[in-house]
């Protein structure tokens, strides 16, 4: 799923991090007092941004002077980096291909956030073509028809783990829930015969026969499924696709295998879900950060209100209940931890009852990379999907030189920031043309402040907030009210905005307020690619768009967009421009996230899918109200006009057009709110910056990143970045992101245990060689099972010293063991980083 603009708005999790895999965010504030509350998180030990550990230099922007991207077959990635032919294979290589990678003697990163599924086409088709899979106890029943652990072994060469639930395996949330999880896992495990079972009841049900070949047949004609299955990215999908076709076939389905590209696929699975044409996908998702709390991909992932926008689950008719309570836990209502982890247990109860998704496997991503190069990758996100890569990429000791990039496609869709491409080849190369109000900590999932300066989190005393690291103060107060000026809504006629005052006269609350204040010199330092300043045009606009889109009465509605946008205003409370001069922002909510660091609010001009700038977005506009062009591919479909692109095609000369028209015309969007921010004679100057550019460039992609797109060939696949010179910050700022410490545990304990004995049970936790401080331990679980893979008790274990944790079982405990072979697990959660270890033992009981 990428980051959406709502969420970089509230710097909270509206939209899961997640993007579609290549392997497949001046009046005084109310008065804070500072309350003795407790952190209801331990802090973690780092709590300063990360030192440049680069010898100094002078260079501004990024290390690179150009870096030429192109597709490659991901079977010859190893090969052509050992040949010179490039540098960097970004979308990553599975598991199975790790021993080549490692015997090629090759740098490589190691991504944890990557998993695969089967995706649903849940609609009712228009055509009235039968769709079993608008049924969800078929959905459901279709989790016992797959052998995760063969799929595993056989395609993965063991390097994954089986998956059930939309939380990933590898991060925070799965380790606190690991004994519900365990549980799920075990209803859910593989029962051919069961899975039949059910299927064909409900098939029998929808009005279905099974011939006498054990096919299903409706009015004599076989049910034939339609199976999009990607032949390419990192190769399993195939394999992946080809096993569970078989599986329904082995049910009594008649599966038809469309083989293709993402580009020949995507269309397909991401248009209008209710005209039909395909039943099933063979996806994968990519998560571009660590997520340190997983409560929304609940929405994300299943519902209509999923900030995604693709049209399959605007059409998924889920349970009420899984709704409702989909959309509490991202908007966070509840009060404390204990409520939030009963409704994460219901909630992971119903998505496997949804199964909108069926998930399969939390994969491990490798991007080989060669021994010359040095780089800063994501421990979920990898290389490609990492936000810092393009800060830290360069040639060991060098500075300048070209870089080749190699991925496994590029333009899959049409880019635009608003609703464009969202595939990760093509976001990756978008992250380094932006910057941002702040950085993902590529080892924690927490945020440094990127052309921020610092920031203040209030939240109503009670909730479960902690902060971490020191650029963020955190305070408690009883109540926060919203301030009557303070921006909560648009009117699309008059296009201005409205305030609470206005909305409100009653006046509201908010459960958390952020204030980000951000450099003086702010608007004189960053510049977009045209050479043009960042400006209160810019990030004004933005927060139009933000609103206009989801108004019925404006030329710009998109009906695809409202569920994301009436999931932003069920908690949205309203912002402030306090000072301009510098820029300070406020954000009142009623969302928040148990990291004070995630609960601050940005007002960066950045959409759904890359920055805008005031020229970009005022031309696309204006295509878009005129009916030549759509943001959207729902939309586009619909008008049944080319979706926009600002790098290619026969968007471009609509656009170009477009800017012609705003240049004669002195054109100023939304011009009865933007006029406050822009005159004329500068909305005229932003718009010959960008005629120049591209005259330069021949395409309309820029933002303030630190490179800009050179040159793009949407056609050959290829495109170049250049060195951006007037970025403001060093090259060797993010520097000191180094070695992540990520945590071995061994255990040790009796092989035999008799039954109504104690048992003792030694854990050793490293970092290399060196034993895990206990200061940067979170916390350690224990997970018991009986011989039958039951869960038989959860516990914590005990610290002994620095690396040294012990856990005892207790006579009364073994006593509900019966004899035979079980197994302790443990979880061990570092506060240094975000991803747990998980180990485990097995011993024997007998009387």
């Amino acid at each position: 799923m990428s980051r959406n603009r709502l969420m970089s708005v509230l710097g909270l999790l509206i939209i899961a991090s997640m993007i579609l895999s290549a392997c497949g965010t001046s009046t005084e504030a109310p008065q804070a007092t500072d309350a003795p509350a407790v952190a209801t998180e331990a802090p973690a030990a780092a709590t300063e941004a990360p030192v440049a550990t680069e010898a100094p230099s002078t260079r501004m922007g990024g290390w690179l002077d150009e870096i030429v991207v192109s597709v490659v077959a991901k079977d010859s990635a190893v090969t052509q980096i050992e040949a010179g032919a490039i540098d960097v294979y970004a979308s990553g290589l599975s598991s199975a291909d790790l021993p080549s990678i490692q015997e090629a003697g090759l740098n490589y990163s190691k991504q944890n956030g990557l998993y695969y599924d089967m995706i649903y086409n849940p609609a009712e088709f228009t055509s009235g073509e039968f769709n079993p899979f608008s049924n969800r106890k078929i959905r459901e029943a279709t989790n016992w028809i797959v052998d995760r652990d063969y799929i595993n072994q056989e395609i993965y060469a063991g390097g994954g783990l089986a998956k059930y639930l939309p939380i990933t395996t590898q991060f925070p949330d799965y380790a606190d829930l690991a004994d519900v999880a365990r549980e799920l896992e075990a209803k859910y495990a593989y029962n051919l015969e069961k899975g039949k079972e059910v299927i064909t009841a409900e098939m029998e049900g929808m009005g279905a026969t099974v011939n006498a070949e054990g096919k299903f047949e409706i009015d004599g004609a076989p049910v034939t499924v339609i199976f999009l299955i990607r032949s390419d990215s990192d190769g399993t999908r195939q394999p992946l696709g080809d096993y569970f076709a078989a599986q329904l076939e082995a049910v009594g389905f008649t599966v038809d295998r469309q083989y293709g590209k993402s580009s020949e696929l995507g269309p397909k699975w991401q248009g209008t879900a209710a005209d039909g044409g395909w039943h099933i996908y063979t996806g994968a998702w990519s998560a571009t950060i660590i997520d340190r709390d997983q409560r929304n991909m609940l929405q994300e992932m299943y519902l209509p209100s999923s900030a995604q926008g693709l049209d399959l689950m605007v059409a998924n008719q889920a349970d009420p209940e899984f709704l409702e309570l989909g959309d509490k836990l991202a908007n966070a209502e509840y009060n404390n931890l204990e409520e939030r982890r009963a409704m994460m247990v219901r909630g992971l109860e119903l998505a496997l009852e949804d199964s909108l998704q069926l998930w399969l496997i939390d994969g491990k991503n490798y991007s080989p990379y060669g021994t010359n190069v040095k780089l800063t990758y994501d421990l979920a996100a990898g290389v490609e999907g990492a936000q810092v890569w393009p800060y830290t990429v360069r040639f060991a000791g060098e500075e300048g030189g070209q870089l080749k990039w190699a991925t496994g496609d590029l333009f899959t869709e049409p880019w635009n920031p608003v609703a464009g491409s969202n595939w990760a080849w093509d976001q990756a190369i978008i992250r380094s043309t932006q910057s941002g109000d702040t950085m993902n900590d590529p080892f924690t999932g927490l945020l440094w402040p990127l052309r921020m300066e610092r920031a203040e989190v209030t939240v109503v005393e009670g909730l479960p907030v902690g902060v971490t690291n020191d650029w963020v103060k955190l305070s408690f107060v009883p109540e926060i009210k919203v301030p009557e000026d303070a921006i909560v809504d648009w009117d699309a006629t008059t296009q201005q905005f409205i305030t609470s005052a206005e909305k409100f006269p009653e006046g509201q609350t908010a459960k958390r307020m952020s204030v980000a204040y951000y450099p003086a010199d702010l608007f004189e330092t960053v510049k977009w690619h045209d050479g043009s300043n960042l400006s209160m045009a810019d990030i004004m606009l933005a927060w139009a768009m933000t609103f206009d889109r989801g108004k019925p009465e404006s030329a710009l509605y998109d009906e695809v967009y409202v569920a994301n946008f009436e999931a932003f205003m069920s908690t949205f409370k309203g912002f402030r421009i306090t000072s301009t001069e510098p820029l300070v922002f406020e954000v009142y909510s009623d969302t928040f996230s148990a990291d004070a660091e995630l609960n601050v609010g940005g007002t960066w001009p950045t959409y759904s899918f890359g920055e805008g700038s005031f020229a970009q977005i005022a031309i696309g506009n204006m295509a878009e109200a005129n009916g030549e062009l759509a943001y959207s591919i729902d939309k586009a479909d619909v008008a049944e006009v080319e979706q926009m692109n600002f790098v290619g095609g026969p968007s471009l000369e609509i656009l170009s057009g477009k800017l012609d028209q705003a240049i004669a015309e002195s054109y100023i969007p939304f011009e009865p709110m933007l006029s406050q921010y822009i005159t004329k004679e500068e909305a005229v100057a932003r718009y010959e910056n960008l005629k120049a550019f591209y005259t330069e460039h021949g395409h309309f992609w820029q933002g303030t990143g630190p490179y800009l797109l050179n040159k793009a060939f949407p056609t050959e696949k290829t495109l170049t970045l250049a060195h951006f010179a007037d970025y403001p910050d060093l090259a060797n700022r993010w520097s000191g992101f180094t070695e992540p410490k990520l945590a071995t545990a061994e255990l040790d304990g009796p092989g035999q245990v008799k039954i109504g004995d104690e048992a003792t049970f030694d854990l050793f936790v490293n970092f290399g060689d060196a034993a895990y401080p206990q200061s940067e331990i979170k916390f350690v679980k224990f997970l018991l099972y009986n011989a039958k893979g039951e869960v038989v008790t959860v516990g914590e274990a005990v610290a002994v010293a620095d690396g040294q944790y012990q856990i005892v079982l207790p006579a009364d405990v073994t006593a509900k063991l019966e004899a035979g072979s079980n197994k302790l697990e443990v979880a061990v959660a570092p506060l240094t980083v975000a991803i747990p270890t998980f180990t485990s033992i097995e011993f024997v009981t007998a009387p």
